[in-house]
């Protein structure tokens, strides 16, 4: 779905909730291949027994690439992401949990190098099923201002 948001239109405060997706043994595997990251953590099942976790925990890219994914279900023509900041992975992921992503518009400046534009910081909260926070991230879009007000 396309929607034209301006940098004017995002108000502070603002959030929204995606649908869930569980996690599965496929997902591991299939992150894992995709980035070579066959750490014994997410990969070894018998030597993650002997840890406090006590079973294999998701890659904190995979989380992170599952949940920013859940987010993508408006295309703002207007907006780009310039990236993120203060990615924290809070609380491991297991298999079998299921995630959502809740979005809070956390503030709104100038943009120093495109005066018609400018940054709004969105942060990103990835959930468990227990409503407990397991990433947070600092997303940045530069996003046009009103042709009108410019």
């Amino acid at each position: 779905m396309e929607q034209v948001t301006y940098f004017e239109d995002y108000e502070i405060g603002s959030s929204r909730l995606t649908s869930g997706r569980t996690i599965t043994e496929t997902d591991f595997v299939v992150h894992a291949g995709h980035t070579g990251d066959f750490f014994p953590h997410h990969m070894d099942a018998e030597f993650m027994k002997t840890t406090p976790f006590g079973q294999r925990i998701a890659h904190g890219t995979l989380v992170f690439s599952v949940g920013v994914g859940l987010t993508a279900s408006v295309v703002n023509p207007v907006a780009f992401s310039y990236g993120y900041d203060r990615l924290r992975f809070i609380k491991p992921v297991f298999i079998g949990d299921t995630i959502r992503t809740r979005t809070t518009i956390a503030a709104k400046e100038d943009d120093p190098k495109r005066p018609g534009s400018g940054r709004v910081i969105e942060r990103v909260e990835v959930l468990n099923q227990r409503d407990e926070v397991v990433l947070a991230a600092d997303h940045i879009y530069i996003v046009e201002r009103h042709p009108r007000l410019g």
